[in-house]
């Protein structure tokens, strides 16, 4: 039987869990399904074709794995001491904090962990190249809040920001962390809350800030906009219909947009968001009880 296995965000094992199919067994955040990939937005991490292995010895099981492949991140389940042991006689590898921007490892790397004394659950392949799909970074001290982190993190995964002079609409910007990421990077900001920015960030070069409710602005009132953030807290419900005003409209930006949801309900408007044409939704390690959601352009390749 073929299995995959998901390992959930901390603390969202049960929104994990709720859409999966053929999930059988559970190993803390880690679910092990029968059958190939699924799609599954509030997986951290996906386990490509693990496998169990039983083993007598310390030194066998590091044989078993180097056997597979080179590098290896050890997921924290059970028997740690054994485990550690094992790790050390594997390939050293050390996940540093990344600094921005910075292009992703592209050597692959594979993911273990114990499920007893005697046996090792090991996948060779996984969906990042980060352990456990840990998007860590070199911390910057310079924005209000620790939300510019999200922004990193997409820019990261999908290898694309806004480039220099192009306009952006930030949607909730309030402190104002998505919009120091946004001008650092040399992107033109309309920063858009009825609550002030830092004044620390409102005084930045190309920065505008409008105080007003963000979703009373539509594409006739900012035409040439390249990209639309949004971290605002409301009802992803409200955002999509907003967002479909935009498309209707016929805009052409870019779109990068937090689903922020209240407990484990309201899960259904993922769907809605999934028949926008072209259009990807994920969890960021960065992400809370949100996902997020982008749309992103064809680049027009003009040399």
């Amino acid at each position: 039987m073929s299995l995959t296995g998901y390992l959930a965000p901390v603390g969202r094992e049960e929104a994990l869990l709720g859409e999966l199919q053929n999930v059988v067994q559970q190993y803390g955040r880690l679910f092990l399904a029968s059958g190939s990939e699924q799609q599954a937005h509030w997986a951290q991490n996906i386990w490509h074709n693990p496998q169990i292995l039983p083993f007598t010895s310390i030194s066998e099981a590091a044989k078993k794995l180097r056997s597979l492949q080179g590098l290896w991140a050890l997921y924290p389940y059970n028997c740690m001491r054994r485990a550690e042991l094992i790790q050390k006689q594997l390939p050293y590898f050390s996940a540093k904090p990344l600094p921005f921007p910075a292009k992703m490892p592209t050597a692959p790397l594979g993911a273990w962990t114990l499920l007893d004394n005697q046996t090792l659950l090991a996948a060779p392949s996984t969906s990042t190249p980060l352990p456990h799909g840990e998007f860590l970074f070199e911390e910057s001290q310079e924005p209000p809040s620790r939300a510019y982190l999200k922004l990193w993190e997409v820019f990261s995964r999908i290898g694309r920001m806004p480039k220099s002079g192009e306009r952006c609409l930030d949607l909730g910007a309030s402190p104002g962390s998505w919009t120091w990421v946004l001008q650092k990077i040399g992107a033109k900001v309309i920063a858009v809350d009825r609550a002030a920015l830092d004044p620390a960030i409102a005084s930045l070069p190309h920065v505008e800030c409008l105080r007003k409710d963000a979703f009373s602005l539509y594409p006739k009132d900012l035409p040439h906009v390249d990209w639309v953030f949004s971290d605002v807290a409301a009802y992803p419900e409200k955002l999509l219909g907003w967002i479909r005003s935009w498309l209707d409209a016929g805009s052409e930006a870019h779109f990068i947009c937090t689903l922020k949801f209240q407990g484990n309900e309201g899960y259904g408007v993922i769907q809605e968001f999934e028949k926008i044409p072209d259009s990807k939704i994920f969890h960021l390690f960065h992400n809370k009880h949100e996902l997020t959601w982008i749309l992103l352009r064809k680049e027009i390749n003009t040399l």
